[in-house]
C-alpha cells in the first residue's frame, strides 16, 4: 500500500487527480478543508489526527508537524538503521505529497490587508513537508503545481526518479520564492540582503539581439506594469518590446489629463497632452511623425474607433492603453501583427527599481519627486501658458536618457535630445528638430544644471522663452544673467533627473 499526503490552499482540479491516484493503488491521508472537499467528492480519506494519533492545535498552527509525518516523508527507504528506527516508532512511509500553500503572497497584495491577517497567512507545515519531501525524492514524489497533476497520475505508482528529481528542484524553488516574499514583506527598510523572487511569463525568442537568449519574469501585481499588462491581439512581445513599453508606461503615469506617448529606443519621441483624447494624439504624433513609424504608443485614455482609425495609418509595434471600446479591438485586428495590450494605470507607481550589474544588483527609489521646489530665478517671470508647458516638459524630461534636453510648446514635445555626452550637444539636436518643423515660441527642459550659459544663449536663438532646470552649479550666476540679457525667464527646481 502506498501513502499520498493531500493538503491543498488551491483545491483546483484535486478532486479528479485524488480519484486518479486512488484507482492507481495509493491511501490518502488529508487535512481539514482539503479533506472534507474529497470526502464530499467520494474519496475516502484517513484523517491526519488519526494517522499520527495527535489532534490538530492551535487552530491548526500545529497538525502536519510531526515525526509521524516528517519520518514518514523522510527516512531512506534502503537504508536499515532508518527502516529499523521506523518500525520501532510504527513510522508508515509517505510516498507522494500534494501541497500547495498559504496564499501569502496574495493576501498582502491587497491595500487593506493587516498586519494579523499577514501573519496568519504564512504557511509553515507546508514548506516543511514539501522539503522534506524533495530533500527524499529519491523515494518520495513532491507536487507543489497542480500543473503537474497529470503527469503524476499517469506515471503513478511508479513514478520515475527522472520525474521525482525535476518535481523536488520546483519544490525548493518553489519554498524558496515563498519565504523571500514573507522576508521582504517584514524586512522593510532593512538592507542587510536582499531576495527577490519573479515567476516565469514567457520564453522570449531572443533578446536585445538574435544571438541573446532571453527570458521575461514577472514579479508582483503593479499598476503601469508590462508584466501585469493583458494582451488583446498579435504576435509575441520580444525582449526590446518589453523594455521599450515598460518605458513608455512610466511615461504616461507622469499625467493625470488625457495624454499620449509615443516611444522608439527607450526614449520617446512624441508626448502630447490636451483635453480630449483624439487632441493628445495628435499632438503626440505631430511631434515626430518620422520616429514614430514602427514605435510603441500608450495613451491614459480609453481608445476609441475614431482614435483607432488614425492611429492604424501608420504602423505601430505596440498599443496599449487601459481600455479599448469594442470597435477599437476590431480595427486593430486588421493588422494581425500589432500588438494590442490593456494595462491597469488606476494608481501611482511606488516600486523600487532594479539594474543588474556584473556579478551585483542596483536598488534605487522609483523618480517620482516632481517640481517640489519651484524657484523664479530671472527677471521675467514666465506667464501662465508657459508656465504649464513647463511643468509638462519637466515631467517627460526625466524619462529621456542623460544628458537631456526636450522642448514643449501648447501641451506637445516638440524637440528631445537624448543621451548625449555633454548638454551643448543634446540642445542642439532638440533645437535643430524644432527649428526644422517650424516651431519656436518654446520652452525647454534640462534634467540637470548648465556648467555653463552656453545652452541658454544657443537656446535663445531659436526661439526659446522660458528655461526649466534643476540649478545647483557653481555657474549659476552665469546662466541667470544671460537669460535676463536676451529676455528668457526661467525656473530652478532644485530637482535633478538623471536617467542612465
Amino acid at each position: 500500500m502506498k501513502y499520498a499526503l493531500i493538503s491543498v490552499s488551491d483545491k483546483t482540479g484535486i478532486i479528479d487527480f485524488a480519484k486518479r491516484i486512488v484507482e492507481n493503488g495509493y491511501e490518502i491521508i488529508s487535512t481539514g478543508g482539503t479533506r472534507k472537499l474529497l470526502e464530499e467528492g467520494g474519496i475516502k480519506t484517513i484523517k491526519i489526527d488519526d494517522f499520527t494519533g495527535f489532534p490538530e492545535m492551535f487552530d491548526g498552527r500545529v497538525k502536519t508537524l510531526h515525526p509521524k509525518i516528517h519520518g514518514g516523508l523522510l527516512h531512506v527507504r534502503d537504508n536499515e538503521k532508518h527502516l529499523s528506527d521506523a518500525n520501532k516508532n510504527k513510522i508508515l512511509p509517505i510516498d507522494l505529497v500534494v501541497v500547495n500553500l498559504y496564499p501569502f503572497k496574495e493576501v498582502t497584495s491587497k491595500e487593506d490587508v493587516t498586519y494579523d491577517e499577514a501573519v496568519e497567512n504564512i504557511d509553515i507545515g507546508g514548506p516543511s513537508m514539501l522539503r522534506s519531501a524533495a530533500k527524499n525524492h529519491k523515494f518520495v514524489t513532491v507536487v507543489c503545481d497542480k500543473d503537474d497533476y497529470d503527469l503524476v497520475a499517469s506515471e503513478s505508482p511508479n513514478i520515475s526518479y527522472e520525474t521525482n528529481k525535476r518535481l523536488a528542484a520546483k519544490a525548493f524553488r518553489h519554498t524558496a520564492s515563498y519565504d523571500s516574499v514573507i522576508s521582504n514583506y517584514f524586512s522593510e527598510g532593512v538592507n542587510e540582503s536582499l531576495t527577490l523572487t519573479y515567476d516565469l511569463v514567457a520564453e522570449l525568442r531572443y533578446g536585445e539581439n538574435p544571438h541573446q537568449k532571453a527570458s521575461f519574469y514577472k514579479g508582483k501585481e503593479v499598476p503601469y506594469s508590462i508584466a501585469s499588462s493583458k494582451q488583446l491581439h498579435g504576435k509575441q512581445l520580444s525582449y526590446n518590446n518589453i523594455q521599450d513599453a515598460n518605458a513608455a508606461l512610466q511615461i504616461i503615469s507622469e499625467y493625470d489629463e488625457p495624454c499620449f506617448v509615443a516611444l522608439k529606443h527607450m526614449n520617446p519621441c512624441g508626448i502630447g497632452i490636451a483635453g480630449n483624447t483624439m487632441d493628445a494624439w495628435q499632438k503626440a504624433y505631430k511631434a515626430d511623425p518620422v520616429s514614430i513609424f514602427g514605435g510603441i504608443v500608450v495613451s491614459n485614455r480609453e481608445i476609441t474607433l475614431d482614435i483607432a482609425k488614425e492611429m492604424n495609418k501608420i504602423f505601430l509595434e505596440i498599443v496599449i492603453a487601459p481600455s479599448y471600446s469594442e470597435e477599437a479591438i476590431k480595427e486593430f485586428s486588421k493588422k494581425k501583427n500589432l500588438r494590442v495590450l490593456i494595462a491597469d494605470m488606476s494608481k501611482t507607481i511606488n516600486e523600487s527599481q532594479y539594474h543588474s550589474v556584473t556579478g551585483g544588483l542596483l536598488v534605487q527609489d522609483y523618480d517620482s519627486l516632481d517640481h517640489a521646489e519651484f524657484e523664479i530665478v530671472t527677471d521675467k517671470t514666465p506667464n501662465e501658458e508657459e508656465i504649464n508647458d513647463l511643468k509638462f516638459a519637466w515631467k517627460a524630461v526625466k524619462h529621456v536618457k542623460s544628458n537631456a534636453i526636450l522642448l514643449a510648446s501648447n501641451g506637445m514635445t516638440v524637440g528631445i535630445g537624448a543621451g548625449q555626452m555633454n548638454r551643448v550637444g543634446a540642445a542642439k539636436i532638440a533645437l535643430e528638430w524644432a527649428k526644422e518643423h517650424g516651431h519656436n515660441n518654446m520652452v525647454l527642459a534640462s534634467d540637470a544644471f548648465f556648467p555653463f550659459d552656453d545652452v541658454v544663449r544657443l537656446a535663445s536663438e531659436y526661439g526659446v522663452t522660458a528655461i526649466i532646470q534643476p540649478g545647483g552649479s557653481i555657474r549659476d550666476a552665469n546662466s541667470i544673467k544671460a537669460c535676463n540679457e536676451l529676455g528668457i525667464s526661467m525656473i530652478f527646481t532644485k530637482t535633478r533627473h538623471f536617467k542612465h
